[in-house]
């Protein structure tokens, strides 16, 4: 797998068949349909609706010391930088750290109130895995999504840890993690179910 200290894990949220996202996603609806009335209503309710619940899943989301994340999970724009979008979280993302941010078109970095800065990365998914590795030192590196961009790093080998937030839903359709990704070996490290969800930990083994 990888070389260094830290981990690379990735955590994302999943309907039963395998979805991290409906069909037609739009920048009012960004998860596309769910079923739900709005912004991943259905998919995202365990996080939403029951935090106290689950409050250890949503603190290990932001725990890395550094965040990769495909172009399409950081915002809608697409093609060259022709709007000032700086992510769906706000003036202060819940990140605190870098993120590099897969794009086929150059940006410079854009700092953020509370330690994130937003670096973008035109040069591939290796490149951007170095470049977090440095900035994350001997912490871990979280591959924040979406579901195509971790399945870019699955089929490479290169990530340690899966976390799966399994929800009891079907979609049919969308965007669907493991897409195109050859078999893999996993050893299940921990599960626990919850009122709206379920998390299961996966080590990726080579």
């Amino acid at each position: 797998m990888t070389a260094g200290t830290g981990r690379v894990i990735c955590g994302i949220t999943m309907s039963a068949d395998g979805y991290t996202a409906g069909l037609n996603q739009t920048e009012q609806r960004p998860f596309g349909d769910d079923g739900g009335d709005g912004w991943g209503d259905r998919l995202h309710a365990w996080f939403s609706e029951t935090p106290e619940e689950n409050q250890e899943e949503i603190d290990e989301m932001t725990a890395a010391s550094a965040f990769i994340m495909g172009r399409n999970m950081f915002g809608p724009v697409r093609g060259e930088w022709d709007r000032q979008w700086n992510g769906w979280w706000g003036d202060d993302p819940p990140y605190h750290a870098p993120v590099f941010v897969l794009t086929h078109h150059a940006r410079e970095p854009q700092p953020m109130e509370g330690g994130t800065t937003y670096h973008f990365v035109t040069d591939g998914i290796e490149s951007a895995l170095a470049q977090a590795r440095a900035a994350a030192g001997d912490g871990d590196v979280a591959i924040m999504g979406g579901a195509t961009t971790i399945n870019q790093y699955l089929a490479a080998g290169l990530i340690d840890e899966l976390r799966l937030h399994i929800v009891p839903l079907t979609l049919g359709a969308g965007t669907r993690l493991f897409e195109g990704v050859p078999p893999l070996t996993l050893e299940q490290v921990k599960a626990r179910p919850a009122r709206l969800v379920t998390h299961v930990t996966y080590r990726v083994r080579s």
